[in-house]
This record gives structure tokens, C-alpha cells and sequence, in this order.
């Protein structure tokens, strides 16, 4: 009886836990990388998102079979942001002092943030299926995704432009910042949380609790801001 290897490989590949196996087999590797080295360059997502993609080129593995045997990990995408809320709970006392300072920071921050990302790519000559698709970048992947899907622009692209914000945000987000002598918990916190949304809350985490909560913050209300004004606004220009 002769073993059919290349069937036998096709069924490791395609099963659901081969996807999840690898993924999560690859941020603990990135996880580890970045602990021992300490590199900005290491950081753990861009670091598993490039393993993953010379894994599936490797054996062949068709992108949307991956997604597709992925969505557990995708289901708790959301549980995971959410959870995200507890050193905004356990902080919930500092926040308050500094509520109405924060609001007006995050109306005129965030505004401006989008405001900047659009124009840039609309003085450059950009498709406005791009320029739509780069408004909701500093948000989360699934209201960047709905926002872009309603107000013109790619879903697909949009998911591509915060993940790539996210990790460029968590990689030089608080260097930059201490370069410009930023070093208050709460600006720094709600820098990350406006500009690179999870990704950057979860560097803030690292810089300490308090600096996490005003980035949950930032994150949750850039978010909120995003998914009711930005179509309104876009509604009203067109």
C-alpha cells in the first residue's frame, strides 16, 4: 500500500487547526523575538504577519482558505478589544479628573488626524476608493472595515491601512513621543489609542496602567467618533 503523501499533506493543510496552529505558533515566536531583543523592528505582529505569509506562500496555502479556517481567532477579535477596557476601569478615577480635557483632545486630535491621512493621499492624486478606504485608519479593523464599506471606499484596503498604522504606531509611536518630550501618562496613552488604535493600546499597556487606560479611552471614542461622524460628514459633502 503506497501512501499518498502530497493527499496526506493537502489534509494537514487545509484542516482549521493547521491555520490557527500556525498563527498563534508564530506571534509566540514574534512574542519571544521581541522580549529577547528589545527592537523596534522585531514587533511582534509585523514580525507573525510575515511568517504567516512565507508559510502560505511555502506550501501553497490559498489566502482565503487560511481566513476561512481562521475565524475563531477572527470571533474573538472583538472580546479581545473589549477587554481592552479593564485598566480604562481600574483607572476610571484618574480619567475623571482630566475628563473634559480629554474630549476636546480627542475632537480635535482625532478630526485632525483623519482630516491629515485624507488629504495627504487626495493632494497625491489617490483613487477615491483609496482616500475613502484610508479615512477610518485609526480605528479598529471591524469599524474601519463597516465605515470604508459605507462611504465608498475598500474594506479590504482599509483593514490593510489600520493594520499597517497599528504596527507603525506601537514600533515609533512612544519613541517619537519622548523624542518630542511627550512623557505624560495620559498624552502618551491617548496618543497611541487616537493614532494606532489596539495595536498601539496594547504598547501602552507596556508603558504602564495608567498610560493603557487613556489609550482604551482614545481608542473607544476614536472609534465611536468614526463609525457616526465620518459618514455623516462624507454624506454631506457629496
Amino acid at each position: 500500500m503506497t501512501l499518498d503523501w502530497h493527499g496526506a499533506l493537502t489534509a494537514v493543510i487545509e484542516h482549521p487547526l493547521f491555520s490557527v496552529g500556525i498563527t498563534l505558533g508564530a506571534y509566540q515566536l514574534a512574542q519571544a523575538l521581541y522580549a529577547k531583543t528589545k527592537l523596534m523592528i522585531f514587533q511582534p505582529l509585523l514580525v507573525a504577519v510575515m511568517m504567516i505569509v512565507a508559510i502560505l506562500l511555502l506550501l501553497g496555502m490559498d489566502y482565503q482558505l487560511y481566513r476561512a479556517n481562521t475565524q475563531l481567532l477572527i470571533l474573538l477579535l472583538g472580546p479581545a478589544t473589549v477587554a481592552l477596557a479593564v485598566p480604562l476601569y481600574q483607572n476610571i478615577k484618574r480619567v475623571r479628573e482630566v475628563l473634559f480635557p480629554t474630549l476636546i483632545t480627542l475632537v480635535v486630535a482625532g478630526t485632525f488626524a483623519t482630516v491629515l491621512g485624507v488629504g495627504i493621499a487626495w493632494l497625491l492624486g489617490a483613487e477615491h476608493l483609496v482616500v475613502m478606504a484610508l479615512a477610518p485608519k485609526s480605528v479598529t479593523t471591524p469599524i474601519a472595515m463597516l465605515v470604508a464599506d459605507e462611504i465608498g471606499g475598500s474594506a479590504s484596503l482599509a483593514a490593510v491601512f489600520v493594520m499597517i498604522t497599528g504596527m507603525l504606531g506601537a514600533m515609533f509611536g512612544v519613541e517619537l513621543l519622548r523624542l518630542f518630550r511627550v512623557v505624560h501618562p495620559a498624552a502618551v496613552g491617548m496618543a497611541l489609542g487616537m493614532v494606532a488604535h489596539a495595536i498601539g493600546t496594547a504598547r501602552a499597556l507596556q508603558e504602564g496602567d495608567e498610560v493603557g487606560a487613556f489609550s482604551a479611552l482614545a481608542m473607544s471614542m476614536m472609534g465611536v467618533m468614526t463609525a457616526v461622524a465620518l459618514p455623516l460628514v462624507v454624506a454631506m459633502l457629496s
